[in-house]
């Protein structure tokens, strides 16, 4: 059953949805509810025991809020992903190259250079030593560009905000997001504010579950915005804090 792109709770006018939650919530054992299409307390209560004993698709405990927003519905509903969407060849040049890049490190660590990432730094303009989660974005857009010999529509900064201020691409906000993940697809670049006009990026590659699978620069396992490497991570949607931007 597919996500409604939008969070369910209490008053819900869609009967036929609430129903199957209702359904699916007994078939569970967590109830029991009476299957009327009605998305009372009574309801919001097995949702919250639903919540209490199960956890996301990626392990975590889910929020016991009695509602039902994209990570409870697909642990109740055990849907895995999202459907493939067929992708431009620029997305897809650009999720090889940064596949390519993942295990990239600084050297040393915690310098912000190294030979690969001098690189990255050089094609916004920038000398080794400075923070390269953007420029890394920037380079993976400019080397599939270059390999099609068409232009790279991403803005040439190495600041995340600067570039969700001046994008030309669609911009999607964070809250859109978090009701409808849909929206979003691999390849999207997520732009997360860290306060103080500092920010953080990387490259979706898959949404699934509440979550987004991403490639990013100046990262580590911890997901921190200061990390040395390029890895291959998960976050929560509802912790990207900005939005997204589709090229």
């Amino acid at each position: 059953m597919n996500y409604p792109s939008r969070i369910i709770a209490q008053g819900e006018k869609d009967a036929a949805i609430v129903q199957q939650i209702q359904i699916r919530l007994n078939q569970l054992g967590c109830g029991p509810v009476a299957a009327d299409g009605v998305f009372g307390k009574k309801t919001a209560g097995a949702v919250k025991d639903f919540q209490s004993r199960h956890c996301d698709l990626r392990g975590q405990p889910l929020v016991m809020d009695g509602v039902v927003g994209i990570q409870t519905w697909a642990s109740l509903f055990e849907v895995m992903e999202t459907p493939a969407i067929d992708l431009s060849p620029l997305i897809n040049a650009v999720l090889m190259i940064a596949h390519n890049e993942i295990g990239v490190c600084e050297v040393p660590p915690g310098s912000n250079r190294g030979p690969v990432v001098d690189e990255y730094l050089k094609r916004v303009g920038l000398s080794p030593g400075n923070a390269w989660c953007v420029a890394f974005v920037f380079w993976c857009f400019a080397q599939a560009a270059a390999k099609l010999n068409i232009g790279n529509p991403v803005v040439r900064t190495a600041g995340g905000m600067e570039h969700w201020r001046d994008t030309r691409g669609m911009k999607i906000l964070s809250a859109d997001v978090v009701n409808d993940p849909m929206l979003i697809r691999p390849g999207a670049i997520f732009i997360i504010s860290r306060g103080g006009g500092k920010g953080h990026t990387g490259i979706v590659i898959a949404v699934r579950g509440g979550y987004i699978q991403t490639i990013e620069g100046n990262t580590n396992a911890g997901l921190s915005a200061e990390g040395g490497g390029v890895c291959e991570l998960w976050r929560k949607i509802n912790t990207i804090n900005v939005g997204f931007i589709l090229y």
